[in-house]
């Protein structure tokens, strides 16, 4: 790989230098109310659009006569939405504008539903979901990941893991949640009282604890505001690599994993428990890194939990049909996909730049959305009568592998130490 020239070097430099002295200035610790309150939002958020999603196909395509096809395009177009928006909000919440950014991201949430919840059409449908999109641009972990990075630069990993926690139980509250809603007063209302409960929790959580939110980010050499040589340095390309790989296989299992395993297969007693372990499990391994990651070295444990993601796929394509290679599965993939949301929530500040985090997770905002649209449909076309799912579970085992090695080779080229 060339070497950087002495433009990149020097503008590299410097931002690391900048990120350093912002360490050894700020207090060490992060303010636990405060991450506590951004973790509640966070399962607000993620709960009440992410996961209820699934929960509205089937009434909506009833009532508004839409294709599984046009109802599922919705969704992608809120991703799409979410990873054209992410590079923009990133420089806002750099710029110290998170407050804005994340109060502006739950008013458009609550807008969003309500749209939703009095859509006649499928152009109404699909306008609901470009906006809750860019909302979640907003409001969801990359921008909290970034608020807390740069409000607590000694100690952002511990409250990224903190943010997860509830950010993970999101499915095991609002499902259950939001289909009592959508049965007792059907989808329109359960809609309506989502949108409210926005306006009542996370509204005020952005609006009154982001107060006081540390200067913006130094200007670049210049007078630019953003160093575009950290967009080229070879770790931030590497990071990029790693993400958007990872981001691909987390988005291809969940929707193939019950057909892949009822056709291994195993019973459907079997097949119904082992996607249903997973979230726990995810909950687990954060838990178990919150505790103990202390007594390892962080940056061998940054390059551990990856490989977990691809020996979970070898465990599921070695033990095709047999119990025991499913409950593996789910250890290694729960663990390492659990753990594995904080390695990629961190990795831009502890090895490319601190100050600028926002901006370089936001410019991973397209190919990560355009990895989480297409993995599902690129695992569905490699699927064979004859093979099943061998050859696609093959491929994303081997993009597990490179994305893995990438991060290494990433802490190798790392201006930041």
């Amino acid at each position: 790989m060339r070497p950087d020239s002495s433009m990149e070097r020097d503008v590299v430099g410097a931002a690391a230098v900048v990120a350093t002295d912002a360490v050894t200035a700020s207090s060490p610790g992060h303010d636990r109310r405060l991450v506590g309150w951004l973790s509640l939002a966070q399962l607000i958020s993620w709960g009440s659009v992410f996961y209820t999603f699934a929960l509205l196909l089937g009434p909506v395509e009833r009532e508004l006569g839409l294709t599984r096809t046009q109802s599922s395009f919705a969704f992608s177009l809120a991703l799409l939405a979410e990873g054209l928006l992410a590079y923009p909000v990133g420089r806002w919440i750099d710029r110290g504008h998170e407050r804005i950014v994340m109060t502006g991201g739950t008013l458009l949430i609550a807008a969003g539903l309500t749209l939703h919840a009095f859509v006649q059409s499928a152009a109404g449908f699909f306008a609901a979901w470009l906006l809750l999109g860019a909302a979640l641009a907003a409001t969801l972990y990359n921008a909290a990941f970034s608020v807390v990075t740069r409000r607590f630069p000694r100690d952002f990993r511990r409250a990224i893991i903190t943010i997860t926690f509830l950010g993970g139980l999101a499915s095991s509250v609002f499902i259950p949640l939001s289909a009592a809603l959508i049965s007792a007063w059907g989808w329109r209302a359960a809609l309506l009282v989502l949108a409210g409960i926005h306006l009542l929790v996370c509204l005020p959580i952005h609006a009154l604890v982001l107060r006081n939110a540390p200067a913006g980010a130094a200007s670049a050499p210049g007078g630019g505001h953003f160093p575009p040589a950290l967009l080229r340095h070879p770790a931030f390309l590497l990071i990029g690599v790693f993400v958007v790989g990872m981001m691909g296989i987390t988005a291809a299992i969940p929707p193939h994993l019950v057909s892949l395993l009822r056709e291994s297969g195993l019973a459907e007693a079997w097949v119904i428990a082992i996607p249903a372990t997973i979230g726990a499990v995810q909950v687990l391994g954060r838990v178990l890194l919150f505790f103990f990651e202390g007594r390892f070295d962080l940056h061998l444990a940054n390059r551990l939990i990856p490989i977990l993601v691809p020996l979970a796929l070898a465990a599921l394509i070695a033990g095709a049909g047999s119990p025991w290679g499913g409950v593996l599965f789910v250890l290694l993939y729960g663990l390492g996909n659990g753990m594995l949301t904080i390695v990629k929530g961190t990795a831009i500040a502890q090895y490319v730049d601190r100050e600028h985090v926002a901006s370089l997770n936001g410019a991973l905002g397209v190919p990560v959305a355009i990895a989480r649209a297409s993995a599902p449909v690129l695992l569905g076309v490699m699927w064979t009568h004859d093979a099943g799912y061998r050859w696609g579970l093959g491929m994303l085992l081997a993009v597990g592998v490179l994305a893995s090695l990438a991060l290494v080779m990433a802490q190798r080229r790392a201006p930041v130490a």
